[in-house]
């Protein structure tokens, strides 16, 4: 066997992944600051204020005027100059002039440090933000002027088209990253599933991150046990057929010793023996012979596989309907609805077949219209060599295999088959096979 390649170990990827999230965001986080920035307020000089005022309305839309009951005053530094700039402009005493929401500048900045407030500076004729002027009219009520609020600047649009962008690319990054992580196991499920349907399936490839190479090691150890197992058993089981023919064989020539009113007895029995023998080596071939898969029209076999039985004079008939195109192999599935048909022409003498696609699954169901199976039986109608014609003819109970081999060729696809009493009366044969897949190029 090759030596099989290093890789990272799947906890490394993990901690990749989450350790790229983080540093993806954080250099989204500085992009944002780096191409945003802190937001410009709007700048409003007192002549535009006192001009809003005046007219009772902003020509250019930027201030809201509008009557207020009351108004509100807060006193600083920089309070005291717009509202003796404001009472100027409007020529009004600086009593009828309120001004609020206007920030205390410090004592140590830039604007209103030490013996500037002392000069005149027109950047002391300014207002910024959220404020608030209001006069006192002749009739003393107030009007109020305040800066339009949009709700949504163009800098917060900016921010929130970035943020969306750097969310969309963070699930980009993260879907492709997880992807990446999760395909060693997806590919080892999708090889354990494909095993499930085909048990003789080449093994698991031992490929991926360690902790994944290793499951796929213990896997593939398991399945070369189990199918160890499985032939040992069939292999015996065909041996010890075999080597029965030699005595049975032995037994039909001293039979010719025997007296005439004895010999009939004697060779019913010899010819049971004879029969569940090729029934034993029939099914070790059934169900240990490796099968040929292809694609395959079901419908189209069960058609073919009714009217033999037809042809035959059996009263069967098929329920029309679409195309169910499976993977399997065609020789065993048809001995599949060979044996499903004839229990229910040997025990009912009428069988009804009907395919369905049922949730991705392709369903057979082969009903008849007997006395159905005692509820005791039905779990033990797929033991081998079972039979529950209790009369033991051959000629009506057969040797006990048919089940025993049907469930071991559906299970070797992948598949289950259950035998039921239909509520109507009659058994209900069904045979699940699972949907074909794709495999990918």
């Amino acid at each position: 066997m090759a030596e099989r390649r290093i890789t990272t170990p799947l906890y490394l990827r993990m901690f990749t992944i989450v350790l790229a999230c983080v540093g993806a965001v954080q250099l989204l986080n500085i992009a944002f600051v780096v191409l945003i920035g802190p937001p410009l307020p709007r700048i409003y000089t007192v002549e535009q204020v006192a001009e809003a005022l005046r007219r009772g309305g902003d020509p250019a839309g930027q201030i809201v005027v509008t009557p207020a009951a009351t108004a509100r005053n807060e006193d600083n530094a920089r309070t005291v100059t717009l509202r003796k700039a404001i009472a100027r402009q409007l020529a009004v005493p600086v009593e009828r002039v309120r001004i609020a929401g206007v920030p205390s500048p410090r004592p140590d900045g830039p604007l209103f440090g030490p013996g500037r407030m002392r000069r005149p500076d027109v950047r002391q004729e300014i207002l910024l933000g959220g404020f608030s002027v209001a006069v006192r009219r002749g009739d003393g009520s107030w009007l109020s002027a305040q800066p339009v609020r949009t709700g949504f600047e163009r800098w917060r649009i900016g921010a929130l088209a970035l943020i969306v962008a750097s969310l969309l690319a963070a699930i980009g990054f993260a879907w492709l990253l997880t992807r990446w992580v999760a395909r060693p196991i997806t590919l080892f499920a999708e090889a354990a599933e494909r095993l499930g349907q085909d048990p003789r399936g080449a093994p698991v490839p031992l490929e991926g991150p360690p902790e994944i190479a290793h499951a796929a090691k213990a896997f593939n150890e398991m399945q070369r046990r189990l199918k160890g197992y499985v032939e040992d058993r069939t292999i015996m089981i065909g041996a010890v057929a075999h080597d029965l023919r030699t005595p049975l064989m032995r037994l039909a020539l001293q039979m010719e010793r025997l007296p005439a009113q004895y010999r009939p007895a004697c060779e019913r029995a010899i010819a049971e023996m004879d029969a569940m023998i090729s029934a034993a080596t029939d099914y070790v071939r059934d169900v240990s012979e490796p099968s040929a898969r292809r694609r395959l029209d079901l419908r189209s076999l069960a058609e073919a596989v009714v009217d033999d039985f037809v042809d035959g004079g059996g009263d069967v008939t098929i329920v029309s309907g679409p195309k169910l195109v499976v993977e399997g192999d065609p020789i065993s599935l048809r001995a599949v609805l060979n044996n499903l048909i004839g229990n229910a022409l040997r025990y009912a003498q009428d069988a009804t077949v009907e395919l369905a696609e049922v949730e991705g699954a392709t369903e057979i169901r082969v009903r008849d219209h007997g006395p159905g199976i005692p509820a005791e039986d039905l779990e033990r109608v797929f033991e081998p060599f079972f039979r529950g014609e209790r009369s033991r003819n051959r000629e009506t109970g057969g040797v006990g295999l048919g089940l025993a081999s049907v469930r071991g060729i559906v299970r070797a696809h992948g598949g289950e088959v259950t035998v039921l009493n239909h509520p109507d009366g009659g058994v209900i044969a069904t045979v699940m096979l699972p949907a074909r897949r794709d495999r990918p190029a």
